[in-house]
């Protein structure tokens, strides 16, 4: 699988530390998980970026050749790690990304507008992001399944502070 076309190096300070040791090290056990699984290792890999010795960086880590029954395409990983599933038909990646514990988001790359909407109806997820556009800073934010049931954010996120009742025979 040729992957040079995803993989655009962009020179600066885009990347920032994750969040803990914690995440680092799971992270970090994710990462061997898909070397020692099968996965095929692109870019990145295990450990700290060059120069990075201090914080909790992680190198960006792609893998290609990943099949759905990987660790590493099953977990919520919440760091720099891009794992590639290939697929033959649009029906078999709506059933690739819907065949997960998870649903926070789904990322569809296409130019065809009939498509993407095809696709974001059948995607199991909380939000969708569309050719990069990222979700609205008021949009709601949540996810389905494991990711949670929740939302923060707009009008859906006010309704998570309000205890609704019922009274039957008010007058």
């Amino acid at each position: 699988m040729n992957l040079k076309w995803m993989i655009q190096k962009k020179e600066g300070e885009h990347i920032g530390p994750v969040i803990s040791e914690t995440q680092f090290n799971k992270i970090q056990t994710l990462i061997q998980k898909g070397i020692d699984e099968g996965a095929k290792l692109v870019a990145g890999g295990p450990g700290k970026p060059d120069g990075m010795n201090e914080g909790y960086y992680v190198k960006p880590t792609v893998f290609a050749d990943v099949n759905n029954q990987m660790e590493i395409a099953r977990t919520e990983i919440f760091g720099p790690v891009l794992s590639v599933i290939p697929f033959e038909t649009e029906e078999e990646a709506v059933e690739i990304a819907n065949d997960t514990d998870y649903g926070l988001t789904n990322y569809i790359q296409s130019k065809d507008s009939e498509k993407i909407r095809r696709l974001a109806r059948k995607l199991r997820s909380g939000m969708v992001d569309v050719n990069g556009a990222g979700i609205a800073v008021d949009a709601p934010f949540g996810g389905f399944k494991h990711s949670g049931i929740g939302r923060e954010a707009g009008k859906e996120g006010l309704l998570e502070f309000l205890e609704v009742k019922s009274v039957g025979g008010w007058s």
